[in-house]
């Protein structure tokens, strides 16, 4: 029943090439837990390099070598990590399973999130006039905990999405992306980080209680 509900609300399927080697991240109840990334080529060829976390058990004697073709499917985890005197959210894939990337698949990068908006939606333009709306959504996950998942609309998307009041039920699907982006540390100092996000490509606005039927609104 638990595992039913945690693939219906967060699915995750990657493949690509393994950019790193597993390196062992922390121990849970006796546990070993791994972390590595993946490098997923867009149709672009701009490559999305991810962040991975599996557990020991699913890793068995597998050696994980950089730039072999490995496939996964999993769940797009937040959790909250001390740094510099403050919370910082941190993103991963968590490893469900293992799959055969020889298997023919139409997106090597899908998400699906059922969720609720828990932060004002964040409406802005580029330069370029080209329409963005962020988004933060509540997953929730067993045993009463919730991952918290940035995700980036765009164009039509957006419009609709910065409407949304916080409490908003829905059904996301897209990408799993990485952005290099510049934070400003002091008048002097500046670093460059990366920001894992969901791209969004189709969103449904889910059942009000109503009977009503979920809305597309992408």
């Amino acid at each position: 029943m638990t595992n039913e509900n945690q693939i219906v609300t967060n699915r995750v399927f990657l493949c690509g090439t393994v950019e790193s080697e597993p390196v062992l991240s922390h121990e849970l109840y006796g546990e070993g837990f791994y972390e590595f990334s993946v490098g997923v080529l867009r149709l672009s060829e701009q490559k999305d390099v991810l962040p991975v976390t599996v557990a020991e058990r699913l890793l068995g004697d597998r050696k994980l070598t950089v730039g072999e073709t490995v496939a996964i499917e999993g769940q797009f985890r937040s959790y909250n990590k001390m740094a510099e005197n403050h919370s910082k959210l941190m993103l991963t894939v968590f490893v469900r399973e293992f799959v055969d990337p020889s298997v023919a698949y139409a997106n090597p990068n899908t998400v699906e999130l059922l969720g609720y908006i828990c932060k004002e939606p964040i409406y802005r333009t580029t330069p370029l006039n080209r329409e963005i709306c962020d988004l933060l959504v509540a997953v929730n996950r067993a045993f009463n905990k919730s991952d918290y998942i940035p995700c980036i609309a765009w164009g039509r998307n957006a419009r609709y999405c910065r409407t949304l009041p916080v409490g908003t039920k829905l059904l996301i699907g897209g990408r799993l992306q990485s952005r290099k982006y510049v934070k400003k540390l002091s008048e002097e100092v500046s670093e460059t980080r990366t920001a894992y996000e969901i791209s969004v490509s189709r969103v449904y606005e889910t059942e009000t209680g109503d009977g009503a039927p979920p809305q597309e609104i992408g």
